[in-house]
């Protein structure tokens, strides 16, 4: 099994600042609010600067469902926070109006799962029912490792998580990516930044109903950095 292609709780850059990340960020530490701007500023401050951050915001899944197809989102570059704050109008007004949410028309999960089980089943290699069909089972088959961590990310940034923080190494398309995930009072959200050495976009991806608390956190915590 491919398994370099990806490692939960893989040291990142906030490895470099934090003693332990994964308590920076308890509701029981002192100084949380000021670690949690410090992470963001770090993470989001400068892709934020230089016009290399995108917003994904998924949405689809709901009452426990979970098939890659359920899985909608829209993604826009964000310039400056006044971005954010238009994207986030734009959901709101749609769901005052029982409207469908944005939508773009790529696949986060059923496109590419689908082209890395042809790939694995060109190469010779037989790809089952099962094995299909159960994410958990993905890592079998090339590329499966990276779209099964991506789909726990996206399971937990829907459904909730009780780690504060979580960090991530995976390979993707664009490259090596760190994942770095937070499950916050403030807001639940992941930020997807190139490794050290990769050169490319981030992405903060967020829940539909995540939108205002994260905005709010990002302008106060960024503005105070």
């Amino acid at each position: 099994m491919p398994f370099t292609e990806a490692k939960e709780h893989a040291p990142g850059r906030l490895h470099r600042i934090f003693a332990d990340p994964y308590t920076a960020f308890d509701n029981l530490v002192g100084e949380r609010l000021l670690h949690l701007r410090v992470a963001l500023d770090t993470l989001l401050g400068e892709p934020m600067r230089d016009g290399r951050l995108t917003l994904r915001v998924i949405h689809g899944w709901e009452n426990g469902g979970c098939e890659p197809a359920d899985l909608h989102h829209s993604e826009r570059r964000l310039g400056g926070f006044e971005d954010f704050r238009a994207l986030a109008r734009h959901y709101h007004e749609a769901a005052e109006a029982l409207a469908p949410l944005p939508r773009d028309d790529t696949s986060l999960l059923a496109a590419p799962l689908a082209e890395a089980i042809a790939d694995a089943e060109a190469a010779g290699q037989a790809v089952d029912a099962e094995t299909r069909e159960l994410p958990a089972r993905w890592p079998a088959f090339p590329r499966g490792l990276s779209l099964y961590t991506f789909f726990k990310v996206y399971h937990r940034l829907t459904y909730g998580e009780d780690d504060a923080y979580r960090s991530i190494r995976c390979e993707t398309p664009a490259g090596q990516r760190e994942i770095h995930e937070f499950h916050l009072e403030e807001g639940e959200f992941a930020i997807v930044v190139p490794a050290e050495g990769e050169t490319g976009e981030s992405v903060l991806i967020l829940h539909e109903s995540q939108l205002e608390p994260v905005q709010a956190l990002l302008e106060e915590s960024l503005a105070a950095a």
